[in-house]
């Protein structure tokens, strides 16, 4: 059944980039945020139709998703990751490292949740 379930896993899988988040000057004294591509991942990403998150979005909160990867991608609170199918972005808004699988299952995989996420100047 393992098999099966990972197969899943897999089929669910694409392809994502991790936006690294730098400083630049901004030409007058100061500075600006600015987010290259970085890694390329694998990730399962699924919206969340909860009724708490649709009650969420009613009251003005962005979109929410849930991003599942490996275990050994650890997404980090405020990583922002783009998945490639649509360029749509993604910020992380728990720690990757409270969601896993024990290293004993069968399932090899890493949970957090996300925000939809526009990127401006100074984020």
């Amino acid at each position: 059944m393992g098999v099966i379930e990972i197969s899943l896993l897999d089929d669910a899988m694409e392809a994502c980039t991790i936006m690294d988040k730098t400083t630049a000057p901004d030409g007058y004294g100061g500075v600006t945020t600015v987010y290259q591509a970085g890694a390329l991942i694998q990730a399962a990403i699924v919206f969340d139709s909860s009724l708490q998150a649709r009650t969420a979005s009613v009251q003005g909160v962005k979109d929410l998703y849930t991003i599942t990867t490996r275990r050994n991608v650890v997404l980090q609170y405020h990583d922002v990751i783009r998945r490639e199918k649509d360029g749509k972005l993604l910020r992380v808004t728990t720690d990757g490292k409270d969601k896993e699988t024990p290293q004993g299952a069968g399932l090899d995989m890493r949970v957090v949740n996300a925000e939809e996420f526009t990127i401006t100047n100074n984020e």
